[in-house]
């Protein structure tokens, strides 16, 4: 039986902790905006309901990370700043810029979870299993973002290439530290 590298192994359960828990504050973000600023009931249910998966997945790391005694990234009260003001500024600018957030995170996340899936070995079935179902949440919540007026014309193009980089750096740092 093949056995799944243990640095890798614990980069995966601590950077998967890292995201999940930052996608939440993205969305938290996005709700305060929602709430105080920008009154748009159907866009609200919308990111409260992809919000919920993200807490399921969050939840999971989180006691992966408990069980296996992993020490989560230092950098977690600064994803959680960054991860509150990337919400809140897309759902500010619109409704367009918010759901292209969702769009650029999660294809970053789609690709991330992929790679991730190669580096298990036989004996974490049921973790792979786990993140190739987390995989397809975060496919649909892509979808619902094009599907909801997500855009990379004009100067969204900008905004999807700035995410995405935070996205890959905060992945990196994260693994890492």
């Amino acid at each position: 039986m093949k056995k799944t590298n243990k640095k890798a192994l614990e980069e995966i359960i601590r950077v998967d902790h890292a995201g999940e828990r930052g996608a939440i504050k993205i969305y938290e973000g996005q709700l305060l905006a929602l709430k105080t600023f920008k009154q748009n009931e159907p866009l609200k249910r919308k990111i409260e309901e992809m919000r919920e998966h993200e807490a399921e997945h969050y939840e999971f790391f989180r006691d992966e990370i408990k069980k296996r005694n992993i020490k989560p990234t230092k950098f977690l009260p600064l994803w959680d700043l960054m991860g509150v003001t990337l919400g809140f500024g897309t759902a500010m600018l619109g409704e367009k810029a918010a759901m292209l957030c969702t769009a650029s995170v999660e294809e970053v996340i789609d690709e991330h979870y992929k790679n991730q899936t190669f580096k298990l070995k036989d004996d974490e079935k049921e973790l792979k299993k786990k993140i190739e179902k987390f995989r397809a949440d975060e496919i649909e919540h892509k979808n619902i973002a094009y599907d909801s007026g997500a855009t990379k014309k004009g100067p969204y193009g900008l905004l999807d290439k700035i995410i995405k980089t935070s996205s890959r750096i905060a992945i990196t740092i994260s693994e890492k530290i």
